[in-house]
């Protein structure tokens, strides 16, 4: 077991998908604080950039679920949380890698957005990565109670403590959102443990993290796509029920695919360029898809500002704008990868069998 454990200590230096999501969110929260010529936004600014609101589920602004939680209201409000993604975010992507630290990250947002939504009797804006790096402190309580995290109890004791007396003295606190990230967070770690526990009897190899992210991506793009379809023929006539059970099974045969493809020799280097390939594919798609639909025709108010202006910028000339980031999509895939297109190259054989090593000695996170 003590394979598996990270290093005893109360602070583990980040990696890469924390490093990440710091620059996304300060990026996105310094945006609103220039437009609002400060360092704190005001409630209008926030509203029209993401944040969550009394009547966003029932109007279906789904994407406010993700948007809130990279905004912030003023420059504390963001070191704060950003201090929490340092100070818990190493510990845990370390121990997942940066894939499933990544789910658990949006998955916690999302769900604490909910349970903050449901929680409030009277209106109300929220916005913050609070409910997230909540999620992170439940995914690392939920391995110490796995025994696959080696930090002591008053690692718990103090951050848990903190949070919930900063909730009690602090009124303007969203202490659902805090709570519902912490369950799924909790919850979530549990049930990917399970997934990975499972995969080791139905999986051959064990999917290298750059494989495993992009993998990710594209079911997010693929679920989303999904959803936009929903309402057109012949999807329209569908239960979603069904539709959801072929998306699963699409799914499956793609993972079980890219699995065999793993095994044999240089099948590295053609899974990564094939995901590339994908990658500019659904770019692609995408470009089109706005480009014929009233998104460029509408140019419908109302939307985020940042998010209207990138949509502005791309129907002046979809054609140049979608070729431009499908190439990009590619570079920046090939580029990431380039360690594993050349070991996947330079593969005699190897790989294949280090790989099925590694899935058959980890069972689980």
């Amino acid at each position: 077991m003590a394979a598996y454990r990270t290093s005893p200590g109360f602070f583990e230096t980040p990696h890469a998908a924390v490093y990440a999501l710091m620059t996304v969110t300060v990026l996105a929260s310094g945006f609103c604080f220039i437009q609002a010529g400060g360092a704190s936004a005001p409630a209008e600014l926030l509203f029209r950039d993401g944040a969550m609101y009394t009547a966003a589920l029932a109007r279906h602004e789904y994407w406010r679920l993700f948007a809130y939680g990279f905004l912030h209201v003023n420059f504390i409000h963001l070191a704060t949380n950003m201090l929490c993604l340092v100070l818990w975010g190493g510990h845990l992507e370390r121990r997942v890698g940066p894939t499933y630290f990544v789910i658990i990250y949006l998955c916690a947002m999302v769900f604490g957005a909910i349970v903050g939504n449901a929680t409030h009797t009277t209106p109300y804006l929220t916005v913050g990565a609070s409910g997230a790096t909540s999620g992170i402190l439940g995914a690392l309580l939920c391995l110490w109670i796995l025994g696959k995290l080696d930090v002591r109890f008053d690692f718990f004791a103090i951050n848990i403590g903190l949070n919930i007396a900063l909730a009690i003295s602090n009124s303007r606190i969203d202490w659902g959102v805090h709570l519902g990230g912490f369950a799924a967070g909790l919850i979530g770690c549990a049930l990917l443990d399970l997934i990975e526990k499972f995969n080791a009897y139905v999986l051959r190899c064990r999917f290298p993290e750059a494989v495993k992210l992009n993998l990710a991506l594209l079911t997010g793009v693929a679920a989303l796509g999904l959803w936009g379809l929903r309402v057109q023929p012949p999807a329209a006539g569908m239960p979603g029920w069904i539709l959801a059970t072929g998306f699963v099974v699409a799914c499956c045969a793609v993972i079980k695919l890219v699995d065999l493809a793993l095994s044999i020799r240089k099948g590295l280097a053609v899974v990564i360029i094939a995901l590339a390939s994908v990658n500019a594919a659904c770019v692609t798609l995408g470009g089109w898809t706005l480009a014929t639909t009233s998104v460029c025709v509408a140019r419908r108010p109302g939307g985020p500002g940042p998010l209207e202006n990138l949509l502005n910028a791309f129907c002046d000339n979809p054609l140049l704008v979608t070729t431009l980031v499908a190439v990009g999509a590619v570079a920046v895939t090939l580029l990431l990868c380039s360690k594993e297109i050349y070991r996947g190259i330079e593969d005699v054989g190897f790989v294949g069998s280090s790989l099925r090593a590694e899935r058959n000695r980890r069972h689980g996170l």
